[in-house]
């Protein structure tokens, strides 16, 4: 399947202040085993930078530049990352003897971000890990998702659409095949929010998350509470839970073939997430 690039920057009539932004970063990525054995999923590449860096560049066109990373298995390898990031990202040249001295010959776009990386254990839960970062949050509203999923989701516009719903928490609907856990909606609302599917032509969350920290936090149990189970279907059965129904493009990257997917569409030069 093919896929036009934006031509013009997403940008919103409707502005909205910087939010800081929660991405998940600690799950095992046992379907991308070849991968994750030694790296977290998130840091599996996508032409010659982690998925992370795709998810968060996203995130930075829109304002969102605030980052806080729940980290678990293999987290070292993320905060090895970003402390070396100038090291990563750029050309250098080391001079060697009594005064030793590097250069970098190239800037970044990335001067102005700040990410905090979070230990949030190798074993915790979504819902737990959330839990975990909430003193790192002081706003009511913040951003979530996922640290394997890309798309050309327009945040800005789901915060306004978050705002106007007046929900607790407001979601991005896709429809890709089967696999994830299906969403019932009305009305821009989530009426039922089931973990499993049973077929592949309903909506699913896809991540890219707006949430209201009151309406959250008292869902939140401890570090086996696994946020898309009791805290969100709570929400739905109670009519704070909201749904941004987007049409564009949104790839998960859960096993090898979806890896590959990700990396011809940048290869091409066409990649629909490359919104910066």
């Amino acid at each position: 399947m093919c896929y036009k690039p934006r031509v013009s920057a997403p940008t919103s009539p409707r502005e909205t202040k910087p939010l800081k932004v929660v991405i998940f970063c600690g799950g095992l990525g046992t379907r991308l085993r070849e991968e994750t054995e030694y790296r977290p999923k998130p840091m599996v590449p996508v032409g010659n930078r982690p998925i992370l860096w795709h998810i968060m560049k996203h995130y930075a066109v829109h304002g969102h530049k605030e980052f806080i990373l729940c980290l678990g298995y293999k987290g070292s390898v993320i905060k090895d990352y970003f402390h070396n990031y100038h090291w990563n990202t750029s050309d250098v040249t080391i001079k060697l003897g009594q005064h030793p001295q590097t250069i970098y010959h190239n800037s970044h776009d990335e001067e102005d971000w700040s990410v905090t990386m979070v230990d949030t254990g190798e074993k915790t839960m979504t819902g737990g890990r959330l839990r975990r970062v909430l003193p790192f949050i002081e706003d009511e509203e913040f951003l979530v998702t996922y640290g394997d999923g890309v798309s050309d989701v327009n945040v800005n516009e789901l915060v306004a659409f978050h705002r106007e719903q007046g929900a607790g928490a407001t979601l991005t609907a896709v429809r890709p095949g089967g696999r994830f856990g299906e969403l019932h909606l009305k009305d821009g609302m989530v009426s039922n929010f089931m973990e499993k599917p049973r077929d592949g032509h309903a909506s699913i969350n896809g991540g890219f998350m707006v949430m209201n920290k009151s309406a959250i936090s008292p869902l939140l149990d401890g570090d086996s509470c696994v946020l898309e189970q009791a805290p969100l279907r709570h929400l739905s059965q109670s009519g704070q839970l909201a749904a941004y129904s987007h049409q564009g493009f949104w790839q998960c990257m859960d096993n090898i073939r979806e890896m590959e997917i990700l990396n011809e569409l940048w290869a091409s030069g066409q990649a629909p997430w490359k919104t910066w």
